[in-house]
């Protein structure tokens, strides 16, 4: 009996470590940190349910340690530094500047990209299949081509206008590409593109007051976290100068844009803490790769429509993944 009791004591000491293996350490508490340009309340409750989902609950095994530049770009250097100097365990960003900034702060602290358009032209990662450096996470768009469809559904819902201003906040490597496309669908369809830039959000009012001055037909969103941030002011200027605008995300469209179309980004908030997870369990930046969207959502305002004496084809109703009536 001493032989069989000494022998099941033994067992389990050495099964225990064996149990154990792969486990989150008991009691352990991780620091994630999240360098926002454009804060939304209900993208970072998105990221804050997705987490929980997954095991990482405030107060109790993970803290958030939000660094929000409130659409200062030029603070986002700062803000990164101050993430890494308190050695969180991993950085989630959202926006292009965002991950470029946290990028030049680390090179050691993995990094996953909340939403970011083309990082490989960014530099951010070597490749989207294989990233091989601290950055992984998920892309905005597939590419360029996406601006000449919008200008497409743009002509098909107003089909008399002649002049778009391309209101863009985007001055990084992909904005000479992306403004690339968008002229050559233009001229395809017989529209005249004119860009108008935005680098801070007090400049807002000079850019849509330029915009009305040139007598431009339609807006187009060239998309980033700025013009998302500004969407109220953008939405509002358009109804009162009758301009039917396409944007990126379906909040402007919620807000009384015309037609939205592009990634739901709160898809891209819900599905960040799936890399983080991996990555906090012990998976490598290098070797997770990067998620490109499959799905578009094409949202239609058919009150805006109404407003703006517009009468949306059934053709292109129907293709519509949401009408707001």
């Amino acid at each position: 009996m001493r032989l069989i009791g000494l022998a099941v004591v033994l067992a389990l000491s050495l099964g225990a470590p064996l149990a154990a293996e792969g486990q989150q350490p008991a009691g352990k508490v991780y620091r994630i940190g999240l360098l926002i340009l454009v804060s939304d309340p209900a993208y970072e409750e998105v990221f804050r349910q997705s987490l929980k989902e997954r095991g990482y609950e405030e107060g109790k095994n993970v803290v958030l340690e939000w660094r929000r530049a409130e659409g200062r770009t030029e603070r986002l250097a700062d803000l990164a530094a101050d993430l890494v100097g308190r050695r969180v365990d991993v950085i989630v960003t959202a926006s292009n500047a965002a991950a470029v900034a946290a990028k030049d702060a680390t090179t050691t602290i993995p990094i996953v990209m909340a939403a970011v358009g083309n990082p490989e032209q960014r530099g951010l990662v070597a490749s989207l299949s294989k990233p091989g450096g601290n950055v992984t996470g998920l892309t905005l768009n597939p590419g360029a081509e996406i601006a000449g469809k919008m200008l497409e559904l743009l002509k098909e819902a107003a089909p008399r206008i002649g002049r778009v201003a391309l209101l863009s906040a985007d001055a990084g490597p992909n904005a000479p590409i992306w403004t690339g496309q968008a002229n050559t669908a233009a001229r395809a369809l017989g529209l005249q593109l004119q860009r108008f830039v935005i680098k801070t959000p007090d400049q807002i009012s000079d850019v849509l007051a330029d915009i009305a001055r040139e007598r431009q037909d339609a807006l187009l969103d060239g998309g980033g976290a700025l013009t998302f941030s500004l969407r109220r002011s953008i939405v509002e200027f358009a109804a009162k100068n009758r301009l039917p605008g396409i944007y990126g995300v379906r909040a402007f469209a919620d807000e009384g844009g015309l037609m939205s179309y592009g990634v739901d980004p709160k898809d891209l908030f819900r599905r960040a803490p799936i890399f983080v997870d991996k990555i906090l369990k012990g998976a490598k930046p290098a070797d997770l790769p990067v998620e490109q969207p499959t799905k578009f959502e094409l949202v239609i305002n058919l009150k805006t429509a109404k407003a703006l004496g517009l009468t949306i084809p059934q053709t292109l109703l129907l293709r519509a993944d949401s009408v707001i009536e």
